[in-house]
């Protein structure tokens, strides 16, 4: 069992940057692939980043790519979220996952744990 929660959302401008956190309980945390997801009002639920477990690997869906980075950090069960030059379409609540295979982290179909959320706002 993984029980995940994320904290570091806010309110910030347009150019400006932020940093999601997401704390994970349990001893097997480095054995799982972790992502962000976010969703905004009235859409689905998107993948935006994922590590795995090594943090050799990472992805990101291309409305970021160059903006945010995702990081782990096994020693503190801690997997970050650094976005920079923020627009307003991402304002959204992000959330953190967790995957115990990492066969499919791009879909949140692969993921079976979730946090609660973190809203992120940027104004224009």
């Amino acid at each position: 069992q993984v029980q995940l929660v994320e904290s570091g959302g806010g309110l910030v401008q347009a150019g400006g940057s932020l940093r999601l956190s997401c704390a994970a309980s349990g001893r097997t945390f480095r054995r799982y692939a972790m992502g962000w997801f976010r969703q905004a009002p009235g859409k689905e639920r998107e993948f935006v980043a994922a590590i795995i477990w090594s943090g050799g690997s990472t992805y990101y869906t291309d409305s970021v790519k160059g903006r945010f980075t995702i990081s782990r950090d096994n020693a503190k069960n801690t997997v970050y979220l650094q976005m920079n030059s923020l627009k307003p379409e991402d304002t959204a609540v992000y959330y953190c996952a967790a995957a115990s295979s990492p066969l499919d982290v791009v879909t949140r179909w692969g993921y079976n744990y979730w946090g609660q959320g973190t809203q992120v706002t940027v104004s224009s």
